[in-house]
């Protein structure tokens, strides 16, 4: 039961992270998204045709540095006696990054400062890609995009209609999913709100909010991989 106790945290911290960060560097910091990298290919053709600048560019260097910070975190895991110092390091990383952009961004607009904060992000949300990669048991799914969440979603409420709720594992999957996907959605909302009143610095709420679950869920947890 305790075991179910923090899986249902752990989760639900993931889940709103990613909606939260996706979203704020959407909204402060030229529609880059952090979590989700691959649609910045999609932005990145549509401001293409709508005329090349380096707020568009610089949607593709998002990709290696995702791909250079799920590697590390691949390090960390090989390294570490405990899965979660991955989930340390992202909050760190956002921590940082928020205190950064507080520190040194005062005006508006994409300036080289915003983009280190904003690469930043995108590292911190590598990490969590990876540590969902790695342990996936430790979450009720992956929590960086919903697109397999919804389509598992979907399939649970299929079933579960059809047996007027009377097939027990398609109703329990289907919670489960349930709360990824409406700890993601609040994430955007809250990461919305926020950015667009306070801008990128925002990023310092999710970093404590990861520093947080680490001590609270995973400091004496020894790695199984999952």
């Amino acid at each position: 039961m305790e075991n179910q106790k923090s899986i249902w945290f752990v989760t639900f911290m993931l889940a709103a992270t990613a909606g939260y960060c996706d979203t704020v560097t959407f909204v402060s910091a030229g529609s880059v998204f952090s979590a989700h990298v691959t649609g910045n290919f999609i932005v990145f053709a549509y401001q293409m045709i709508k005329g090349a600048d380096a707020q568009a560019w610089i949607k593709l260097l998002t990709f290696p540095v995702f791909i250079i910070s799920v590697i590390i975190g691949g390090l960390i895991a090989a390294r570490s006696v405990n899965r979660y110092k991955i989930l340390l390091a992202e909050g760190v990383v956002l921590l940082l990054s928020g205190i950064i952009s507080e520190v040194f961004i005062h005006s508006p607009g994409l300036i080289w400062e915003t983009y280190v904060v904003v690469m930043m992000v995108v590292f911190a949300m590598g990490l969590q890609n990876a540590f969902g990669k790695l342990y996936a048991k430790e979450t009720y799914g992956p929590t960086t995009m919903m697109t397999g969440n919804v389509t598992q979603a979907s399939l649970d409420l299929g079933n579960s209609i059809s047996s007027t709720f009377k097939d027990v594992l398609s109703v329990q999957s289907l919670k489960k999913q349930s709360i990824t996907i409406g700890a993601f959605l609040l994430g955007c909302l809250a990461g919305a709100l926020l950015a667009k009143s306070f801008g990128l610095g925002v990023v310092i709420l999710p970093g404590a909010g990861m520093i947080i679950c680490y001590f609270s869920a995973g400091r004496n947890t020894p790695v199984t991989n999952g």
